[in-house]
């Protein structure tokens, strides 16, 4: 029988309980494609590390894996307090940068006073407790009047869905850990909390500065970037979204999340750029062998909208199980691709404004008409099979490159398996003929559709479809 991919990837966030080269090896094997280094936790050493386990379990397996830097952006927090605190409806504290936990002062790491306005809500500890800011105190501090009763302790997280942060979402801790990655084998670079393109377009620069060929992955997480008119804005200009539910639902509300979802893969499938679904996708497996049956769904409701990629978070990082995880959710992916087409775009016209999207969707037609085994796709920088993707076929996208960091980023793309090969003329032929010959066809006949371009090797000259079979 020919090998079955499975077309929607999977990205495991490293931590704790993986990060070891035997474990990062076994999710390589159980199903992984990429891992996500989650830069609010850890050190430089630990992520010197973990690149290498990566590479070197990578080359072991013959399968490129793309890695993920995971900025952690304005991510504001509540100091150390003394003990944990509750508070009442009505009561007022002030919550000042850098100062010590007394009383009614309690210690924040941003320095809100720069940024919020009276009136603006702030919802501190996952929006479990609620509250208004009534006046800006001092240089450092603000007054809040608290909205419901509840408890606040130490180091918990903090919502501002209203606060404008004027394009300054970068922290001195975000450009240290740019500069890091920069220096490392990167394929990928997560900005958090993006409230429109300004913030996109500021990273690009950059990263184009320091050199580097890493492409980014907005994470959509904010209330700002969900208004109808910034939200495709900035869709096309990255390279790729982060359905981010989980600040998402507590910023802009639960109930908005499943079509903001459905809403941001149709317009990356539209655009030809990378989607990421995240957040609780399989929280129960962090204590359970086996995913819950909402879970299940949901795995199943993003392939079926097309996601490119879903994401585990604590479930490899911290869970008791994360091999059985990623085997679960490998799983639900290859049995829902084989009994539910992918939803139509309808209102999502892919964009067919370039030669190479035009040469993108012919083949994808022409090879669902002849019912091939595969797409055999020429690229240098990879935009060839992205855009092959866009178009979600139900069958296998064989990339070739001669770029290891276009093979790696592939390997999030929908459908597509990569392989490093020196340009040369034919050279989707020359890997047709070296796979079938290694069996991943099958016995019997095979037929591929081929996609390249006249000149090898160089970037933008996609135009020719070919038909090829071997016996």
């Amino acid at each position: 029988m020919a090998i079955i991919f499975k077309r929607t990837k999977i990205l495991a966030t490293l931590g704790p309980t993986t990060s070891t080269p035997e474990m990062i090896k076994e999710l390589i094997t159980a199903g992984t494609n990429g891992f996500r280094l989650n830069f609010s936790h850890g050190d430089y050493d630990e992520r010197d590390d973990q690149i290498n386990w990566i590479r070197q379990a990578s080359r072991q397996n013959g399968k490129p894996v793309a890695i993920l830097q995971d900025l952690q952006g304005p991510k504001i927090r509540l100091g150390m307090l003394k003990e944990n605190m509750t508070v009442k409806k009505g009561d007022e504290i002030i919550l000042d940068y850098g100062a010590e936990h007394e009383g009614t002062v309690l210690p924040i790491q941003y320095n809100l006073a720069e940024k919020v306005k009276v009136g603006e809500p702030i919802y501190i500890f996952d929006g479990k407790v609620r509250t208004t800011v009534t006046e800006i105190t001092s240089a450092t501090a603000i007054k809040v009047r608290i909205e419901n009763d509840g408890t606040l302790m130490s180091k918990k997280g903090i919502n501002l869905p209203d606060t404008d942060f004027g394009g300054d979402i970068l922290t001195p801790k975000d450009l240290r850990d740019i500069d890091y990655g920069l220096t490392k084998d990167i394929d990928f670079v997560a900005l958090s909390f993006v409230q429109s393109v300004d913030d996109i377009h500021n990273l690009r620069q950059i990263l184009v500065a320091g050199g580097s060929q890493a492409q980014i992955i907005a994470k959509i997480e904010t209330k700002a970037a969900i208004r109808p008119e910034i939200m495709e804005e900035i869709v096309k200009a990255s390279d790729g979204i982060m359905v981010a539910r989980g600040d998402l639902a507590v910023e802009a509300g639960a109930e908005v999340v499943p079509i903001v979802q459905r809403e941001l893969i149709a317009l990356c499938r539209k655009h030809g750029k990378l989607s990421i679904v995240a957040t609780q996708m399989m929280a129960s497996m962090v204590d359970a062998p086996e995913p819950t049956r909402a879970e299940v769904s949901d795995v199943a409701n993003a392939v079926i909208q097309g996601a490119d990629t879903v994401m585990l978070s604590d479930e490899t990082a911290n869970g008791s199980y994360p091999l059985e995880t990623v085997a679960a959710m490998k799983r639900v992916i290859l049995f829902t691709q084989e009994h539910a087409a992918v939803s139509p775009l309808h209102d999502y016209a892919i964009a067919k404004n370039l030669q190479r999207d035009a040469i993108s969707s012919a083949a994808v037609q022409l090879a669902e008409q002849l019912k091939v085994d595969a797409i055999i796709a020429e690229t240098k920088s990879g935009a060839t099979a992205a855009n092959i993707a866009s178009h979600r076929p139900n069958l296998p996208i064989i990339s070739v490159t001669s770029e290891m960091r276009s093979a790696q980023q592939l390997g999030l793309n929908y459908a597509n398996r990569s392989y490093v090969r020196p340009d040369a003329e034919e050279a989707g032929f020359a890997l047709f003929k070296e796979l079938k010959k290694d069996g991943l066809f099958g016995e019997g006949s095979a037929t591929v559709i081929i996609v390249s371009g006249q000149q090898p090797g160089i970037v933008g000259t996609t135009d020719t479809i070919k038909v090829r079979m071997l016996e």
